[in-house]
């Protein structure tokens, strides 16, 4: 019994984790929209959807949203969509790697740049921040963890000589930036807080 409720745990817990790394993506970002003023491929390009993340059309009634095909999107013809979505907002679900094509239908719309490509990513992992070396810890010994900055020219020896090497490390870059990258994490913690909750409950 005891068992079974660590295994429904750990999946409740997965689950939740998975819920938690999705993002919803507002098109054409919080300076832009479904509309053709804005760059949406721009906009498509500078994001890094992944499968689970959805992308949240807004948009006046008199526009929609078209899914279609490549040959469709090249040419802006509405006339055979995978899907048609009208009412000012709609949010697609990114499921599975690949690319997607959205256009606006109303005549004149699409050629004036209300299309978006979208391409989802075939992994999800994320890039952990690189590990920083520690200063010695005893005046003898040098570290020999990698160093993250670059050891600097030897100099004639003085009275200082028999001082340990200190370096300051540059810290590493972080790898999501920007809104989504925080809500991404803001998300992973919330579904880890919930994970732990059901797992001493259960």
């Amino acid at each position: 019994m005891a068992s079974r409720k660590t295994f429904l745990s750990v999946l409740a817990m997965a689950f939740l984790v998975q819920i938690g790394m999705a993002v919803d993506y507002p098109v054409g970002g919080p300076a832009g929209g479904w509309d053709t003023n804005t760059d949406l491929n721009t906009w498509a390009a500078s994001n890094d959807f992944k499968p689970g993340d959805s992308v949240t059309f807004k948009y006046p009634t008199f526009h929609d949203v078209v899914e279609v095909t490549k040959a469709d999107y090249d040419t802006c013809s509405g006339s055979n969509p995978l899907g048609s979505y009208t009412g000012g907002s709609t949010t697609i679900q990114l499921t599975k790697p690949g690319k997607r094509y959205f256009i606006c239908s109303t005549p004149g719309h699409c050629a004036a740049g209300m299309k978006l490509e979208v391409d989802v990513a075939t992994t999800s992992a994320t890039t952990a921040p690189a590990p920083v070396a520690a200063a010695p810890k005893h005046p003898k010994y040098k570290s020999i963890a990698p160093s993250l900055v670059p050891e600097a020219a030897p100099t004639t020896p003085s009275i200082d000589s028999e001082l340990p090497i200190v370096s300051t490390p540059t810290p590493s870059p972080t790898p999501l930036s920007g809104a989504a990258g925080s809500a991404r994490w803001a998300q992973v913690a919330l579904g880890l807080c919930l994970g732990m909750f059901l797992i001493l409950t259960v």
